[in-house]
C-alpha cells in the first residue's frame, strides 16, 4: 500500500477552535508527518487547524500536496508556497484528488467539511471501495459525540458493529503516528 514516499491525507477544520490543545496536537501532527518522511496532503488552506498543520510540516522540512477549490481560495487563504498546489473546480474534486494521493487518512477536530470528508472515506471503506486507514485524533476528546452517536446508529439498527473497525482512534499525535508507522510499514 505504501508508495516510496508515504502521504497522510489530513482532514481539519478551517478554524482553530475554541481549544488551543487542537492547535498543539494540528502543529505536532505537521512535525510528525515530515520527521517520518511522509508528505503531508492537505485542503492548501492557509488558516486554522489546516494552516497549522501544513506550516509545522513545512517547517519541519516536509514536502506538502494542496488541494483547494477555486471557490475556496480567498476564504482559506490558499497556500502558495506548498511543494505542489492543485486548484480544483469544486469540492468533491478536491475530495478526491487528496484521497487518490495519500496512503492514509487523518482526521483532526473540524466541523461540517471534516465530518464529510470522515464519513464519505468511512462510507467508502465499508462498501470496500479502499482499505486505506482512516484514523480520528482524539485531541481532547474531541470525537467523543462522534463515537457515541455511531454506537447509537448501530444500537438502533442503521449499521453493523463492524463499522467501527474500518477506522481506528487515537488519544494523541503520538499513539497516531506509531499507528501509521505500522500500518504503512
Amino acid at each position: 500500500m505504501a508508495r516510496a514516499l508515504a502521504s497522510i491525507c489530513v482532514f481539519c477544520g478551517a478554524r482553530p477552535g475554541l481549544n488551543p490543545a487542537h492547535t498543539v496536537a494540528a502543529r505536532e501532527m505537521g512535525t510528525a508527518i515530515a520527521a517520518n518522511g511522509w508528505r503531508l496532503v492537505y485542503g492548501a488552506g492557509d488558516v486554522g487547524l489546516m494552516g497549522e498543520v501544513a506550516r509545522a510540516a513545512q517547517s519541519a522540512g516536509g514536502p506538502t500536496f494542496g488541494v483547494i477549490p477555486t471557490h475556496l481560495l480567498g476564504a482559506e487563504r490558499g497556500k502558495r508556497d506548498l511543494t505542489q498546489l492543485v486548484i480544483t473546480e469544486d469540492m468533491h474534486e478536491r475530495k478526491k484528488v487528496m484521497f487518490m494521493n495519500s496512503d492514509a487518512v487523518v482526521v483532526l477536530p473540524g466541523g461540517a467539511g471534516s465530518l464529510d470528508e470522515f464519513f464519505e472515506v468511512l462510507t467508502w471503506a465499508q462498501i470496500g471501495l479502499h482499505r486505506k486507514p482512516i484514523y480520528l485524533l482524539n485531541s481532547a476528546g474531541y470525537w467523543a459525540p462522534l463515537l457515541a452517536l455511531l454506537d447509537h446508529i448501530i444500537a438502533e439498527g442503521f449499521a453493523d458493529p463492524v463499522v467501527k473497525t474500518y477506522f481506528s482512534v487515537a488519544a494523541d499525535v503520538a499513539e497516531l503516528t506509531a499507528a501509521l508507522r505500522t500500518a504503512l510499514s
